[in-house]
């Protein structure tokens, strides 16, 4: 291929196609867990977490709930991919076994957003959320029914470190976890003879940007355990979700309705949420089995 701007021109036109078609192509996972936030600045403020809103009996003036007691903020991210094609080949009309190159690079761009949703959930246990405890914690604070400030845990570990499944309600206008985008992928190249990597090194560069960054929704809505995955510590978890309370004991309603797990425990999930039978908690016998249907099931390929 000649060198000239009309051909170059062509050339990206033909990347930039091959890139959308690469987006397209990621089996999306995060909207399943995550609520997707658009976003206008650098950075979002999420002062109203902490606020699990709930109706009362309008007695004398309004109580107004206040916000930003929290401020929980998401800082938007810059992430990039970049490629180099040789200036040769080009020349020598071998540009077209890079065009797989730049439909995996759309590829990566679409599976991004599950990338920093499932890593931030899979890194809860020390990742802080709004009230300052990691977003999987034993020591979660609420005002129980006299006013007193407790403990709440939605984390049930176990001494061994077996692969950590989680038990979340995504039905709700926030989910547990929150992708935050700012800029769309956006496919963008260097190619002009005065640009340095040309000049330089004789290279085309092509690359991939986008802002944007992942967050903690309601710790309320999530709960972790790496303790064998067994339908009594599946009930455990279940029930421990629909009987929180909010402050003041007031009942938040939560009902649990995914089981999000790693693909080692993709076999173990499925038999428990199917079987009729489960070993009895003895393990001496089997037993009618109370979680089967009891919830979907993903398998996250980012965790």
């Amino acid at each position: 291929m000649d060198i000239n701007n009309a051909n170059l021109k062509a050339l990206y036109i033909a990347f930039n196609a091959a890139f959308k078609v690469g987006l397209g192509q990621a089996a999306s996972q995060h909207g399943q867990i995550a609520t997707v936030v658009p976003s206008t600045t650098s950075a979002e403020e999420y002062g109203w977490l902490g606020q699990l809103p709930g109706l009362r009996e309008w007695l004398g003036d309004r109580v107004v709930h206040a916000i930003g007691n929290h401020g929980y903020t998401i800082k938007n991210k810059p992430f990039e991919l970049t490629v180099g094609v040789p200036r040769t080949a080009i020349e020598d009309d071998q540009y077209g076994v890079y065009t797989p190159l730049m439909q995996e690079m759309g590829r990566a761009a679409d599976a991004h957003p599950d990338q920093l949703v499932f890593s931030l959930l899979k890194d809860g246990r020390t990742a802080l959320c709004y009230d300052g405890q990691p977003f999987f914690s034993t020591a979660h604070k609420v005002l129980n029914d006299k006013g007193k400030e407790v403990s709440v845990s939605n984390l049930s570990d176990d001494a061994g470190s077996g692969p950590t499944w989680y038990v979340l309600e995504t039905r709700r206008a926030l989910k547990p976890l929150i992708f935050q985008n700012r800029k769309n992928p956006n496919f963008v190249a260097l190619t002009s003879e005065t640009d340095d990597n040309v000049f330089n090194r004789a290279q085309y560069v092509y690359g991939v940007d986008a802002r944007r960054n992942a967050g903690f929704g309601f710790w309320q809505l999530a709960h972790a355990s790496n303790k064998p995955m067994t339908a009594e510590n599946l009930k455990a978890a279940i029930t421990a979700m629909e009987t929180q309370t909010g402050d003041h004991g007031r009942p938040l309603g939560i009902s649990p309705n995914l089981l999000v797990v790693p693909k080692a425990l993709r076999f173990t999930a499925k038999k428990l949420l199917e079987a009729d039978l489960v070993p009895n908690a003895a393990g001496t016998a089997t037993e009618s089995n109370d979680v089967k249907d009891a919830l979907d099931f993903l398998v996250a390929d980012w965790l």
